[in-house]
């Protein structure tokens, strides 16, 4: 994945950055993972959709939340608990926040360099996805 070096402390951020960042990351590791599996876009978009949406996304925190450390569940509420201006038309408030608690951790662990944990949690739920 690209690097960035990012010097400050990443929990200082506001959580909606932290899930910007998130945001971008993991549409990059979606994508990067889907060009192994087609190389025909219409295929990659649908398989995106499946992944890369809030439903879920908000599914996904769920169901490895157990496997978080202290400090990845603070953000993760951290970025559930952050209330942004708008919601989108086609999503409830609920899951679009805990959708919102996902991409922050994944922010967060990029901008941290925990790249390990990252990749772990990345896989995980890239196989919770395929398991559905």
């Amino acid at each position: 994945m690209l690097e960035f070096d990012y010097q400050e402390d990443p929990r200082l951020l506001p959580p909606l950055t932290l899930a910007y960042i998130g945001d971008g990351v993991y549409e990059l590791y979606v994508r990067q993972n889907l060009l192994r599996k087609s190389n025909k876009v219409h295929t990659m978009h649908k398989l995106a959709i499946k992944r890369v949406n809030n439903n879920t996304q908000a599914n996904l925190l769920a169901l490895i939340q157990d496997e978080l450390t202290e400090d990845e569940l603070m953000i993760a509420k951290r970025g559930r608990n952050a209330k942004s201006g708008q919601v989108p038309k086609n999503a409830d408030v609920v899951t679009y926040r805990r959708s919102t608690g996902l991409e922050a951790l994944i922010g967060y662990l990029y901008l941290k360099k925990e790249n390990e944990r990252l990749s772990w949690i990345l896989d995980k739920i890239e196989q919770l996805v395929d398991d559905r």
